[in-house]
């Protein structure tokens, strides 16, 4: 049963959270805007693609920063009332630390079960439409500006086949300069190529435009040509879009198959899914383990005043971020576990709030 105390501070906890979400995400598209603006306008972006944009972009920044706000806020109104001397006159009354502590991790808890739920359902679509309007329209000349990244995708689909294709672009799920090639018994049986495939959600197959399909024979090979053809692969959509795009925008259930999938094929790639998918878990973790450290950290009143305590503040949350950041980096571009590497934040910020919390109750 919650007390009058309870519903004080967690009212507190909750509403500047969302004070601090609604503060800063105007600010974050402000300085979006300002980069991208000379680039919406050369390419005459349609103002409704633009609020999509950000709509989506407003959902995939602050679950990247989530961190930072979420120990701001318990640092600023925490802090607030140790300055006001409540907290001494909450303690003074008989209240331990620990009980005081009580709407704090409930309110974590509520964060962290919302943040869990977007990271599976929500957070993916708004990825989606985030990379989809910056991979069309803000990088090179606009909207074939895909077709001059470097995203060359090269994938072993099953035991005898494998598909190559240069670049994609998102928006249109077109790829180009595709190749598949099947072999049989270790040697090719045929190879078909084509400047650029596209999907079709509708009849669920490819249309492939100046297609060649050469097949391997005995003493010489046939050649047939199209300039369309629509055809059915054993290969799926994920296969040919790149890595860095594919492993953010598909929800909880896809993201586990389609890691079941890379697996089966040993894909070089597969530490980059996995980062993704731990972080999932991760990332609500992190709301109680933040939580303790802003609470240890500002629940006595300092000479400083909030001043203090928020220096502090930013300094654990953005290193925070960092660790986050630099052994997610090292899961994708090395051997190190997944696992291990995204859990360690959580992991030594974990000991860091046992230890201050010990120190607060003193």
């Amino acid at each position: 049963m919650l007390t009058i105390l309870d519903k004080y501070i967690l009212k507190k906890y909750l509403t500047t959270f969302a004070v601090m979400l609604a503060l800063f995400a105007p600010i974050g598209i402000v300085i979006d805007v300002s980069e991208k603006i000379n680039k919406m306008i050369e390419n005459k972006i349609p103002i409704l693609d633009i609020l999509i944009y950000y709509f989506n972009f407003t959902i995939y920044f602050t679950n990247l920063l989530f961190p930072i706000f979420l120990f701001l806020s318990v640092i600023w109104f925490t802090s607030k009332l140790a300055n006001d001397s409540e907290i001494i006159a909450i303690l003074s009354s008989g209240i331990s630390f620990t009980r005081f502590l009580r709407p704090f991790i409930i309110g974590a808890s509520i964060i962290s079960v919302f943040i869990l739920l977007m990271g599976f359902f929500v957070v993916p679509k708004a990825s989606e439409g985030f990379n989809n309007f910056r991979y069309t329209y803000l990088r090179g000349d606009g909207k074939q500006a895909i077709r001059g990244d470097n995203t060359d995708v090269f994938r072993q689909v099953s035991n005898d086949e494998y598909i190559y294709v240069n670049s994609f672009d998102v928006a249109s799920k077109t790829a180009y300069n595709f190749s598949y090639e099947k072999f049989t018994k270790d040697k090719l049986a045929y190879k078909i190529s084509a400047s650029r495939i596209q999907w079709n959600p509708k009849t669920k197959n490819y249309t492939m435009y100046e297609y060649v399909k050469r097949t391997v024979g005995g003493l010489d090979d046939k050649i047939e040509r199209a300039e369309k053809k629509d055809a059915k692969f054993s290969f799926d959509l994920e296969d040919i879009t790149p890595v860095i795009y594919i492993a953010e925008t598909l929800n909880l259930g896809k993201l586990n198959r389609f890691i079941e999938k890379e697996k089966k094929r040993g894909s070089s790639n597969i530490n980059v899914y996995m980062v993704v998918l731990y972080k999932k878990y991760s990332i609500p973790v992190s709301a109680f383990i933040l939580t303790i450290i802003a609470v240890a950290v500002s629940s006595m009143k300092r000479r400083g005043g909030m001043g203090l305590s928020l220096a502090i503040g930013i300094a654990v949350a953005f290193s925070f971020v960092f660790f986050d950041k630099i052994f997610g980096t090292l899961a994708e571009k090395s051997s190190f576990p997944p696992l291990l590497a995204v859990w360690f934040p959580n992991i030594v910020f974990g000991i860091l709030a046992i230890f201050l919390l010990r120190n607060a109750k003193r």
